[in-house]
């Protein structure tokens, strides 16, 4: 599966207190990167604990840089095409059935709209 673009956050940070080790895992993901092909070098990498945010606690660890994830994402993975002038295609993922409702199809738009009417 081809990755055009990737967006590293490095999780459990509040976990180390020397800054310098979390330099170092740093620069080793960047060459690792680097390794497989991506921009190692230009890459966003955001630091930070996802425990931290879903607790409320420490936001400078947690709630901003779960913004700051979001705000790279929007920034450099780019918005896939979609083909809207060709046939509505949505292959069927998963099928559930739930009491009082009926049964419900859940899949991933691949091309053309659908319009309500």
């Amino acid at each position: 599966v081809a990755v055009p673009s990737l967006v590293v956050y490095m999780n459990k940070v509040d976990m180390v207190d020397d800054p310098e080790l979390l330099d170092l895992v740093e620069l080793e993901m960047r060459e690792l990167l680097s390794s497989y092909q991506f921009p190692g070098d230009d890459l966003p990498i955001i630091r930070g604990s996802a425990l931290a945010a879903l607790e409320g606690r420490e936001p400078e660890q947690g709630h901003d840089t779960i913004m700051a994830l979001m705000a790279a994402v929007d920034d450099y993975i780019p918005q896939p095409e979609r083909a809207k002038d060709r046939p509505f295609l949505m292959p069927i993922e998963d099928v559930f059935t739930i009491s009082g409702r009926g049964t419900v199809v859940t899949g991933r738009v691949e091309r053309g709209v659908i319009k309500v009417g």
